[in-house]
């Protein structure tokens, strides 16, 4: 079994490869164009647009984080944009939440003071987490330029605060490198390299039903003494969250699915998630505990279904 399944993430793999290859070739072959200049708004982007989506998972994993285990979980979403600035609100609502090796549940502060053992936490549904993410994009030719503020308003841990920028080139693979920097509770930085692609398969009555792939690869870098590392402690004669400050190499993640549009403004997408650790720092073990201070990494899948009304 675990031969077929990485036989298959295999091929995953490579099909994702072979598309960014082919687009890389295609873009070679285009015409030189005039230097780049600032587009100017069209005349629909200054109209307000937006979305409203649900999406129903088995799992809700974050930057590879297991943040749920055994549940299911909704997220709805709500998002308005209008001449380049959006506003997203998303929110995530776990139907039994259980700790797992990268969440304590609600009832963390409970168990942080003895109270309550982590595995009696928690087994109740609850609202745990409204994020909510204002932006700006602003276009040059192909390229596309995005900044913003994110607030995590989350029940499982203290809430916190990042600051982003990202770019993404707009050919086949839509290329896009995000730079995120924790600014309240858990200084640090992520960087995400990301690729996606869809493929136009059946026309309908909405549009064309498309298999989308897309892949993702995460850098992890902790600033603060929150991301010590976990390693024996000589002058404590014990092992304890003293080591250097955890980074590397951190989450991958494979991804397919299907965009069915029901109408022009209504679509479903069912989809599968792969994740794994993308090296032995995001997997590692010292002593029965994670190395890393928010837990180890595993290999874990996510699937399920999204539904998006656009407007």
């Amino acid at each position: 079994m675990k031969t077929t399944l990485k036989k298959m993430m295999a091929a995953l793999a490579a099909t994702v490869v072979l598309t960014m290859g082919s687009a890389g070739a295609a873009e070679e072959a285009k015409p030189a164009t005039a230097p780049a200049t600032a587009e100017a708004p069209k005349a629909e982007e200054q109209k307000v647009t937006g979305s409203v989506s649900l999406g129903v998972y088995n799992k809700y994993i974050f930057r590879g984080y297991e943040l749920s285990s055994g549940s299911v979980v909704f997220q709805p979403q709500l998002s308005a944009s209008y001449y380049g600035f959006t506003a997203t609100m998303w929110g995530n609502i776990d139907s039994r939440e259980r700790a797992t090796q990268s969440f304590l549940t609600s009832d963390y502060k409970l168990v942080n003071a003895g109270l309550v053992s982590a595995e009696d936490a928690g087994h109740k549904m609850s609202f745990n987490e409204v994020d909510l993410t204002l932006s700006y994009t602003y276009s040059i030719d192909r390229l596309s330029l995005t900044g913003g503020f994110i607030h995590y308003g989350t029940k499982y841990a203290k809430e916190t605060q990042e600051l982003f920028l990202s770019a993404t080139y707009d050919i086949l693979t839509k290329p896009t490198i995000a730079v995120y920097r924790d600014i309240k509770a858990y200084p640090g930085t992520y960087i995400n390299l990301s690729f996606s692609h869809s493929e136009p398969l059946v026309k309908m009555a909405g549009g064309d039903l498309t298999v989308d792939l897309g892949a993702s690869f995460g850098y992890m870098i902790g600033s603060s003494d929150y991301w010590k590392t976990y390693q024996y402690d000589w002058l404590a004669a014990g092992y304890s969250y003293s080591g250097s400050k955890y980074s590397g190499f951190h989450d991958g993640m494979l991804k397919a699915g299907l965009t069915i549009p029901v109408t022009k403004s209504f679509t479903i997408q069912p989809s599968v998630q792969y994740w794994y650790p993308l090296s032995s720092k995001a997997r590692r073990v010292v002593d029965g505990t994670s190395y890393n201070p928010n837990g180890k990494l595993d290999n874990t899948f996510v699937y399920g279904i999204g539904l998006a009304f656009n407007f």
